[in-house]
């Protein structure tokens, strides 16, 4: 096929389908379409791109990476890894248990969705860490059958087709001898319960959908754009465990703080005499204001450190520090007076020179942008 189908759309399932709704529908076509019990044109690639949409979406890493990417974030797992047919490992073993009669693997309990939002906070609750509430919609066990499915809360009955097991099997003869293919029950679809009495609340589906208030507390020293995972707090599964909450941090920037890592970064302004003669200054810190003492001839982009007044490791340990850069801000307007005051104190100075560069000294400077 020249271009891939979304594997969505091969398997006749929803993009909000659970994984019990994707093994039915990968059993009913791998059943119609298995090359030996259909013989059309086609048939075979049909099957073939049944089991490769199947191996990506029973598998919760790469269905994710489908849903964001497409078929570009799958491409790199779908090779055949050793299996002849280039199915993959786990449908070819599917499918040999369905069609071939093999022992039926026993897998884990089955896992609830995974949910995922975001909060915002400021850059201080980022730094000291704090508590938040999301909204959540997820859904959850029926109250009243408690996830059964039946009215009142009663177990399903055994089917009395396959009793119980979710499998017929088939018994052909062939050259070689009797051949045995085990297939999905068509009475319980596969499940080995039927449900005969559906419960009104959920109309038979064990789950209702419900909105939560959840708290979320966030670690001091959380970045922006950093995840958090709120274990069982995902949607509900019969018969399973809950799905994970995945809260994505949005860190409001400030107005004069920025963060490099655990590293806090502030400019400094200070006028030319403080550079020049030094000053005892007050500088604002997220702990609250702290002094810093300028010694004198301070130069342009000087920085200075401030322990431990940076951000905390998230995992634990000492915090980082405070990085302070001083910017010289150059009046634009002065009095007549402080020109006058200019003016001298650019006399008195000797003017530095750089080798093939302006020899003229930072107060003469300053006397030709003010037009002295």
């Amino acid at each position: 096929m020249s271009a891939k189908r979304d594997y969505y759309e091969v398997l006749g399932v929803s993009r909000t389908a659970t994984a019990e709704e994707i093994r039915r529908a990968y059993r009913r076509l791998a059943r119609k379409y298995h090359p030996d019990v259909n013989r059309e044109d086609g048939a075979e690639e049909r099957f073939k791109e049944i089991n490769e949409a199947y191996e990506v979406l029973s598998d919760e890493e790469r269905r994710a990476a489908y849903d964001r990417f497409g078929h570009a974030g799958v491409d790199g797992f779908n090779a055949a890894g050793g299996d002849p047919f280039g199915f993959g490992s786990s449908p070819f073993s599917d499918l040999f248990e369905t069609f071939f009669g093999g022992g039926r693997t026993r897998r884990g309990p089955m896992r609830g969705a995974d949910l995922e939002t975001s909060v915002e906070i400021t850059f201080e609750e980022a730094i000291f860490g704090t508590e938040k509430e999301v909204q959540v919609s997820r859904l959850e066990l029926c109250d009243e059958c408690r996830g059964t499915r039946m009215r009142g809360g009663k177990q399903p009955p055994i089917c009395p087709v396959c009793g119980g097991s979710g499998e017929v099997r088939r018994v052909q003869q062939t050259l070689l001898g009797q051949f045995v293919t085990a297939m999905p029950c068509d009475n319980c679809a596969g499940e080995g319960r039927v449900i005969s009495d559906p419960c009104p609340t959920c109309r038979g589906r064990g789950r209702v959908t419900k909105r939560r208030t959840i708290v979320v507390t966030i670690p001091p020293g959380v970045d922006n754009d950093s995840t958090l995972r709120l274990t069982g707090q995902g949607e509900h599964i019969p018969n399973g465990t809950p799905g994970n909450l995945y809260v994505r941090i949005r860190v409001q920037p400030h107005a004069i703080f920025t963060r490099q890592g655990k590293q806090i970064h502030l400019e400094l302004p200070l006028n030319i005499v403080q550079a020049t003669l030094g000053a005892d200054v007050e500088v604002p810190t997220v702990d609250g204001p702290v002094e810093l003492n300028i010694p004198p001839g301070t130069q342009p982009g000087q920085q200075f450190r401030l322990r431990g007044k940076g951000v905390p490791d998230v995992r634990g340990g000492s915090r980082g520090d405070q990085i302070v850069t001083v910017r010289v801000v150059i009046p634009t307007e002065v009095t007549p007076e402080q020109r006058e005051l200019l003016r001298k104190l650019g006399e008195s100075l000797t003017a530095p020179s750089v080798e093939g560069g302006d020899r003229r000294g930072f107060f003469e400077k300053i006397k030709d942008a003010f037009g002295v």
